[in-house]
């Protein structure tokens, strides 16, 4: 009985130590998630304004030609897969990577993972790894996002993929992030989502002409979407962190006062037993 009570007082100790943990990641992920999404909706402006821009040069010019609006004749598909870089995060990446295996079947892919756990996703299976260069999503900056887009816009113009598509997790709400994969590239992809208007005359004379301006605007608009989804998936990370974690802190809760209610039960037990066993030996002859 002594032994089991030990034990038991033991698990205590190593649930409470637990509880310390998670409740300390709850807050911390808490605390950053209102500065992530406050990101997030503050990059959302500059993203829509350059769509307008885009959408604007090509609607309204019949004869425009761009090779970003030419659909690729290569039937290869690049993802551009935005998740974690460390897990305790619920369902965040795992989510991310059965929408993923859902949403590519029967494609020829390869990845451009950003975050370490998609690095990691992608290697065990062996998927086509397209650059290792951004696997840390935690220090991709905006200067880093025009990186990115210029390598997926050159990619694209030589040809290597025929569609490029962006994966990440969108924040819906505190309680519900869902995966999401949006086209990028071409940009009549984009259009086939509902990302064009009717095509009318434009009174806006771009110098030196509309088709060059098109053809610089393309990736300062990609790497606007790739800021904007990075900071969207840091936010929806951060929100199942703390979802995840708080639900962690109350089945610890739960567990210490089953435990603490077995052990002073036992206790009690045992006090019962040695007073029996004494009141017995003082009635013994």
């Amino acid at each position: 009985m002594a032994a089991n009570m030990k034990a038991v007082k033991l698990r205590i100790k190593s649930v409470q130590s637990t509880m310390q943990i998670t409740k300390a990641m709850q807050l911390v992920a808490a605390s950053k998630l209102r500065k992530a999404k406050e990101k997030a909706d503050n990059s959302k402006p500059y993203l829509g304004t350059l769509l307008d821009t885009l959408q604007d040069i090509a609607n309204g010019n019949h004869d425009f030609q761009s090779p970003y609006t030419k659909t690729g004749k290569n039937d290869k598909w690049l993802y551009v897969v935005i998740a974690g870089d460390r897990g305790l995060a619920g369902g965040y990446n795992s989510n991310l990577f059965k929408f993923m295996e859902s949403e590519t079947k029967g494609r020829d892919i390869e990845v451009f993972p950003i975050g370490k756990k998609s690095v990691e996703y992608f290697k065990h299976r062996n998927v086509p790894i397209f650059t290792e260069e951004f696997a840390e999503v935690a220090k991709v900056t905006i200067s880093e996002c025009f990186s990115v887009a210029k390598i997926l816009c050159e990619a694209y113009k030589e040809g290597k993929f025929g569609h490029i598509f962006l994966c990440y997790t969108d924040f819906v709400s505190m309680m519900s992030q869902v995966p999401k994969a949006s086209p990028i590239l071409p940009l009549s992809d984009l259009a086939d989502e509902g990302g064009s208007a009717k095509k009318s005359k434009s009174l806006i004379l771009y110098e030196p002409d509309s088709e060059t301006v098109f053809n610089a605007i393309v990736p300062e608009y990609l790497a606007g979407v790739l800021y904007t989804s990075i900071n969207i998936s840091v936010a929806s990370e951060l929100a199942a962190r703390r979802t995840a974690m708080e639900a962690a802190t109350d089945n610890a809760e739960e567990m210490i006062e089953t435990l603490s209610l077995y052990y002073n039960r036992a206790r009690q037990a045992s006090i019962t037993q040695e007073i029996t066993e004494i009141v017995a030996g003082a009635e013994e002859p």
